[in-house]
């Protein structure tokens, strides 16, 4: 299925799914932002809008509601994302509007969620950066499978090291982060990358020029 089609299944099940201010504030309030940001940078990098809900509802401090652009709620991890354009989140705002934000914000934090903002400008021009502050960001709520097997203490502190990079290293950084020769490290990685754990990335020509990521099989959210 490629992103148009899933995006329109994405937003009809939503629709299909709301009544009364929900569905209008979701008829209203998807527009171009949002649109951008799910095929700039979340289609990009998770193929697929599961757990993810558009124009979800809060209420904040006040007991007001508040419809922040995305939640991605897979059980226990409660993130908001929000696309900001800098005419209405900084130019055209007054200091108690700007009040408001940073208070919904703190009772949010307060609430267990936690929100991520990313600008209007980054998400048209450079969706990369993006992507890859979102990585990190998500990796914080990734937890690692159990392999089949026996795997050294060694792997799994090289494994948990990875998650903590994003889902992506080179042999480079895991040598010197573990002060290992450059061979053992390239050698811990491929025996990773044969059982399955890690997926080689080839950025040029040669053995030293190849990234290693996160097999997206070997990896979930907390249920």
């Amino acid at each position: 299925m490629d992103y148009e089609q899933a995006q329109e299944m994405f937003l009809t099940s939503h629709l299909a799914a709301r009544s009364g201010e929900r569905l209008g504030r979701l008829k209203r309030g998807y527009g171009h932002a949002e649109k951008l940001f799910l095929q700039n940078v979340w289609w990009p990098l998770r193929g697929d809008f599961v757990h993810l809900h558009p124009e979800y509802e809060v209420l904040d401090w006040r007991g007001r509601s508040y419809f922040a652009d995305f939640a991605y709620l897979p059980g226990a991890v409660k993130l908001l994302f929000e696309i900001k354009g800098y005419a209405a989140h900084v130019r055209d705002m007054d200091r108690q509007k700007y009040s408001h934000e940073l208070n919904r914000e703190t009772f949010l934090y307060g609430m267990g969620y936690q929100v991520l903002s990313f600008a209007y400008d980054d998400v048209e021009q450079r969706p990369e950066l993006c992507i890859t502050l979102l990585k990190l960001a998500l990796s914080r709520h990734q937890t690692i499978s159990l392999p089949e097997g026996r795997m050294g203490l060694l792997e799994k502190e090289i494994m948990r090291f990875v998650v903590g990079q994003g889902g992506r290293v080179r042999p480079k950084t895991v040598a010197d982060f573990f002060a290992l020769d450059s061979r053992r490290a390239r050698t811990l990685l491929s025996e990773l990358s044969v059982k399955g754990w890690l997926v080689p990335v080839k950025k040029g020509e040669g053995i030293r020029n190849v990234e290693y990521a996160l097999g997206r099989e070997i990896f979930y959210y907390w249920d």
